[in-house]
């Protein structure tokens, strides 16, 4: 889970210059070496083929607008006997990528796309992740497809994968898609997007898990100025990942059954995570009665409300302790389960943008075709938590770092200004210190005062510190 969204729309050319100081010192090498280009561009004109032809189905896409990666299509159609199923398409990596060769080595190199406020720097060349590999409009690509039934509650009650050709027939985004299901002008696989996504939450809601719909902070242009705002997320976008959940599960359940596979897993988080987490919310005024459980107080967060959005984002400390557990000849991993989804879970739907995927993917098809899992995949696999543990620890410190840069540079000529803000947190050994969220614009800080802070009251604060040199930003009680 990532620290913070954070999406530049604007030009901001000084702050562009920053953010490529920030990737140079990082050693984040946009560039790809010119044999693992070479690759892909002669893997882009003949990859592998798979025998079934799926093109009937019309699939689509939901994405940002800007996206060209697009790893995901689906189908949503209602079944004759009742329920519901869902075709999900995801990109074929591994009909470009050949075990052991340049293309294979660099991604395990990069191990996951990393995303700045103001580019991306992909996992596979462009020529594939945003071309050949993705499932674009139009075009007919190899893909894997899930098949899942769901009854009328949205239980799933079967699941295939095979590989298949498809041809996505829309590119829509989610503002598009939250338009036409709400004015009632989407076509039924679109508008089955609020019917499946609805009863996949009350599953959710019924085994225990939670999604946390993050806002993103969002770099925007005003009165000549730049500014920090939160956009909240649409109901379409829960939606949407809750059929990537579902393939997830349902992934992780073929592996189980299988005995081999490579599971996304989280601990039950400490009482003290949880502890500090009621300060948070004390802080910013959530309601959260001792009886009531977590994932209930987060449901009824509604993250177009500052304090809501503030909290939003303190609850992804939660989240930080995920891994990857690799299990082998029957034996059920511990720990197994992912403790914000409440079940078994893997990652397989994103292969153009997270190397793992390509793994879980080929175990699902071997488990589907009570096949062997190929070489390539067993030899890589007990070394995939690892390079996937070290690919997150680098993308955590790009937006750490990214957004402490950005936050700075926003507010460098604002030194001495005083802000309304709330004091989220105080630490147990210097209680004068601690963390608060202004309210506008959207920043998260360090405070320093002479006194015990005011843990859970709003507090006028004084900016005295915005260096983009530094990346560092400080506060003081006005």
């Amino acid at each position: 889970m990532p620290r913070r969204h954070l999406r530049m729309t604007g030009a901001a050319d000084p702050l562009r210059a920053a953010l490529r100081d920030i990737r140079a010192g990082l050693g984040v090498n946009e560039d790809f070496p010119h044999d693992v280009l070479a690759e892909a561009e002669r893997a882009a004109t003949t990859p592998h083929r798979p025998v079934r032809d799926a093109t009937d189905l019309p699939f689509f896409t939901v994405d940002p607008p800007t996206s060209m990666d697009l790893d995901q299509a689906m189908h949503l159609a209602r079944r004759a006997k009742g329920g519901y199923r869902v075709h999900y398409a995801i990109a074929d990596v591994a009909a470009f990528v050949d075990p052991g060769g340049p293309l294979d080595k660099e991604a395990h190199r990069r191990v996951n796309t990393l995303y700045f406020p103001d580019e991306r720097v992909p996992l596979h060349p462009p020529v594939l992740s945003e071309g050949a590999a993705s499932l674009l409009p139009g075009e007919t690509r190899p893909a894997v497809v899930w098949t899942i039934d769901l009854d009328a509650d949205g239980r799933q009650s079967a699941t295939h994968v095979e590989r298949a050709l498809v041809r996505s027939r829309a590119k829509l985004d989610y503002d598009t898609v939250q338009r036409r299901i709400d004015d009632g002008t989407a076509e039924e696989p679109v508008a089955l997007l609020k019917d499946v996504g609805l009863l996949r939450e009350r599953q959710e809601v019924a085994r225990g898990g939670i999604s946390l719909n993050v806002p993103e902070q969002e770099i925007v242009e005003r009165d000549g100025h730049y500014g920090l705002e939160y956009r909240a997320p649409l109901p379409a976008d829960g939606w949407n990942a809750q059929i990537s959940l579902l393939t997830g599960m349902a992934a992780a359940d073929l592996m189980l059954t299988y005995g081999t596979g490579i599971l996304r897993t989280l601990p039950s988080a400490p009482d003290g995570a949880v502890a500090r987490l009621r300060r948070s919310a004390q802080a910013l005024h959530i309601d959260w009665p001792h009886h009531v459980p977590y994932a209930q107080v987060v449901r009824s967060l509604d993250p177009r409300e500052p304090h809501h959005a503030a909290f939003l984002q303190e609850c992804t400390a939660l989240l930080r302790g995920a891994g990857y557990t690799v299990f082998t000849g029957g034996r059920v991993p511990d720990p197994a389960i992912h403790a914000a989804v409440a079940d078994e879970y893997t990652h397989c739907t994103a292969p153009l943008r997270r190397l793992v995927d390509r793994y879980a993917t080929e175990i699902c098809l071997a488990a589907v075709a009570a096949a062997d899992v190929p070489d390539w995949v067993l030899t890589a696999l007990d070394a995939l938590p690892k390079e996937m543990a070290e690919g997150a620890r680098k993308a955590n410190t790009v937006e750490r770092e990214s957004v402490d840069l950005v936050e700075a540079a926003l507010l460098k000529d604002r030194v001495g200004e005083v802000f309304d803000a709330t004091v989220v947190d105080v630490r147990d050994d210097e209680p004068a210190t601690g963390t608060v969220h202004l309210t506008d614009p959207a920043v998260v800080a360090r405070v320093e005062g002479t006194a015990p802070l005011p843990l859970g009251e709003r507090l006028r604060v004084r900016l005295t510190q915005a260096d983009p040199g530094t990346s560092k930003v400080q506060f003081a009680p006005a």
